[in-house]
């Protein structure tokens, strides 16, 4: 008993030293265990058509035409899982797209860094150098972060675009103000069409009626 007991304790130790070791080893860096960055955009499970572009590499080439529909042959990252339509797991699949670099992508599909340092009321309208990135879900050829010019959309605190409305609200303000001047009419042009009526029609008098003579009876001007 005494001899099965000192193996059991020599046993023991051996396990802690092995344990030991290996937890110094990970920690010194001969086995990483972080998560590839590119994880945390590539959902699990899913159709492997469906990934977005940083979970997979494809075999591109610019041979295609472009605005045409091509394939590639594409394979997962490591660490990276996916299902065909029949829900079975594939490392390997076939990507459809179109054919055109990833700069000539419309606007919708990609996203530029703006710029408040350019001002949009100069003339000619100011350019900056915007940074722009293709969304996740979008696949095209060669980089997927290039540079554009594009017109500067910053006017004295306010977007290009804001400017624009409050603009057009300020225009549609001052032309309903003029329009509703314009239906009262001024002093000269009451005294004109009065002196014009009431001279130029016979019968009248060259002046128009008081307002006393209209509500006093008994007075000219009055009818009995």
């Amino acid at each position: 008993m005494a001899r099965a007991g000192v193996l059991l304790w020599n046993l023991r130790r051996l396990c802690r030293v092995l344990l030991f070791l290996s937890q110094f080893y990970i920690l010194s860096g001969g086995e990483s265990t972080d998560i590839p960055p590119y994880m945390m955009k590539c959902p699990s499970n899913g159709l492997c058509s469906k990934l977005p572009a940083d979970c997979i590499e494809c075999k591109t080439n610019f041979s295609c035409v472009y605005g045409k529909p091509v394939t590639f042959d594409c394979t997962v990252k490591p660490s990276v899982t996916c299902v065909d339509q029949d829900f079975k797991s594939q490392k390997s699949f076939v990507l459809n797209m179109t054919c055109r670099f990833c700069w000539q992508l419309p606007e919708t599909d990609y996203e530029c860094s703006s710029s408040t340092s350019c001002m949009a009321v100069s003339c000619p309208r100011q350019r900056y150098t915007a940074n722009c990135t293709v969304r996740d879900h979008v696949h095209c050829l060669g980089n997927r972060t290039f540079p554009k010019m594009l017109y500067c959309n910053w006017t004295g605190g306010y977007k290009w675009s804001t400017a624009l409305a409050l603009r057009k609200l300020i225009s549609e303000l001052s032309t309903l103000a003029v329009s509703n001047s314009s239906a009262i009419p001024s002093p000269r042009l009451s005294g004109f069409f009065r002196s014009t009526f009431f001279t130029a029609s016979p019968g009248l008098p060259a002046s128009p009626p008081r307002l006393d003579t209209l509500t006093s009876p008994g007075k000219t001007g009055v009818p009995s």
